[in-house]
């Protein structure tokens, strides 16, 4: 039987596992709250409790039988937890078929809007790339030396049901920021999910793949298209600079870039449910509404 061992049973840890577990396969794998291992253990899945803190007591029977590892956990000041913690229990497991590591489009900078590719030089202008980066580079170096069928997935940013601009706007969270010509990319959950299954049904150790739609657009019109999904009035427009974001949010608007989506099509044969973020908040809603 195919088994998952999911590092960070979070939003996209879960929806991957949703899907998973209907095809048949046993998922475990970590949290770092005991509520939500709970919550976890009620859905069938066999959750540990993990964090840099407090170390899993023994990584090799909680893996035990894995045949697909994917890490989610995102690295801190110090490096990456699960490689620290738990990286030579990852080599050792016998039966290994895949093992995927999310990582961020961050990595690659910023680049004035021009297109960027899985061929373009990670430059990373910030912390949160930075770490990534270096974490993605510990990852290859384990692989390198172990053997291990290592797939890193750099991913823009995530949106799906119960996390998108539908409920920024809904809980009076949104703004229109005025920043011209920046734009993002970003990813429905569900498309993610597609993506990583295809992987993991033809691996290819060492690939690393962009995952994302195919529009980048700048973060106003996607809010004022939520709006107009919700039929409620836009937002006003705030400039960035007088943005009221967080440190975090803010850092965001460090990099602009437009991000390539073409391998997983052609390498993959992975088709976009949601091409773009008008498709991806249409079906949020209807499903919503259903």
């Amino acid at each position: 039987m195919s088994r998952l061992f999911c590092f960070g049973l979070g939003y996209c840890g879960q929806a991957l596992a949703r899907v998973l577990t209907d095809a048949g396969w046993q998922v475990a794998g970590t949290t770092r709250e005991e509520e939500s291992r709970v919550d976890l253990d009620r859905f069938g899945y066999h959750a540990h409790l993990m964090s840099r803190d407090r170390p899993l007591a023994d990584g090799g029977a909680a893996m035990g039988g894995a045949t697909h590892v994917l890490v989610s956990v995102p690295p801190d000041a110090a490096g990456d937890p699960v490689l620290d913690l738990c990286g030579a229990e990852v080599a050792a497991l016998r039966g290994l078929r895949w093992l995927g590591y999310l990582s961020t489009t961050a990595v690659y900078g910023d680049h004035g809007g021009a297109w960027v590719d899985e061929t373009t030089q990670p430059r990373p202008s910030g912390e949160r790339g930075r770490r990534r980066l270096a974490a993605e580079q510990g990852w290859r170096a384990l692989a390198r030396g172990s053997g291990l069928p290592l797939h890193i997935f750099r991913v823009a940013g995530i949106y799906g049901p119960g996390r998108s601009p539908l409920d920024a706007v809904r809980q009076g969270r949104a703004v229109r920021i005025d920043k011209p010509g920046h734009v993002f990319s970003r990813v429905h959950v569900a498309d993610l999910v597609d993506a990583l299954l295809a992987s993991m049904t033809q691996p290819s150790s060492g690939a690393i793949y962009n995952i994302c739609d195919d529009e980048p657009a700048p973060q106003a019109a996607v809010i004022e298209y939520a709006c107009a999904l919700l039929g409620v009035a836009v937002p006003p427009t705030v400039p960035f600079e007088a943005a009221p974001l967080s440190p975090m949010a803010r850092s965001f608007y460090d990099d602009n870039k437009r991000v390539a989506n073409r391998r997983i099509k052609d390498d993959l044969g992975v088709r976009l449910l949601y091409p773009s973020y008008r498709e991806g908040l249409a079906a949020i809603l209807a499903a919503e509404t259903r």
